[in-house]
Parts: structure tokens; sequence; C-alpha cells
């Protein structure tokens, strides 16, 4: 199933009104500019503008490449569950069905210097990587609270 098609099942939250981007051709854009190393939403837009006729081979991009503000709105506003979830029914159609000999890193970190004066509890991130297909398979943070 095409990437644009699995965005197709998230819920816009923008106001209909407004809306100038398909949310689909969105979050495709972002997508592929994240797999090319973008980190930022600037960066996301750079990225699309350097391959808009690229993407214009499978996107229609009416009104060309959002701005960098109009990604970050959109992302601010999303539901981060109904991303995650359709963005892993992808992921699970491009990686193979795992072996029983396969190996999967199970890596955990605690990050330095993520607390504040107000929240003195670090970030702590727990990843899952299989290791013969070369791709991340889920990750987990979280900032235990003090009891």
């Amino acid at each position: 199933m095409p990437l644009t098609q699995v965005f197709v099942s998230i819920s816009d939250p923008r106001s209909a009104r407004q809306v100038r981007h398909d949310l689909s051709e969105l979050l495709t854009v972002a997508v592929c500019a994240v797999l090319c190393s973008a980190d930022e939403f600037s960066d996301i837009e750079a990225s699309a503008k350097e391959r808009i006729e690229w993407l214009r081979g499978f996107l229609v991009l009416e009104h060309g490449i959002p701005s960098h503000d109009t990604f970050g709105r959109v992302f601010a506003a999303l539901d981060p569950r109904e991303f995650e979830g359709a963005f892993r029914r992808w992921v699970g159609q491009l990686v193979p069905t795992l072996g029983t000999d396969a190996v999967v890193a199970i890596d955990g970190k605690t990050s330095r210097r993520s607390t504040t004066k107000a929240d003195a509890n670090p970030l702590h991130m727990v990843s899952a990587f299989a290791a013969d297909v070369g791709l991340v398979l889920g990750q987990y943070m979280s900032r235990p609270q003090k009891i």
C-alpha cells in the first residue's frame, strides 16, 4: 500500500476552511524528508523543495510544498497515536516477517542533561532493532515520576 494511502485514515485536525495542502500528501512529504535525514521542519521544507519533481511523480502537490510553519502546525495538532498507528501499518508492510533466527537487539538509554530544575527525572528510552534488516522496530520513551 502506498504511504499516501496509509495516511488517508488519519483524521485532519485543521479547520476545513483554511486547508490548502492535502493531509496525506503533507505527511508523505514529511516522512520522505525525514527518511532523507531532515531533522527539523525547516529541513523538511528545504528537502522537499529540492526533490519536488521526484515528489510530483507520485503526489499532486497542487499548492506546492508546505512551509515549515505549516508542517509544524500540522504535526502539533495531529493525534500522535493515530500517526504512529498509520506509520506502523506502512512499515509493517515493508518489513519481511522476521524468522525465528532473527536477531532483535534491545537497547536502553538514559538521556543525560534531559532534566530541568522543575523536573529532575531524566528521559529514558528503550529501542528494539532488527539487526538483519537494519530497522528500528519500536521505541518507547518515558520520564518516570518520583514517588
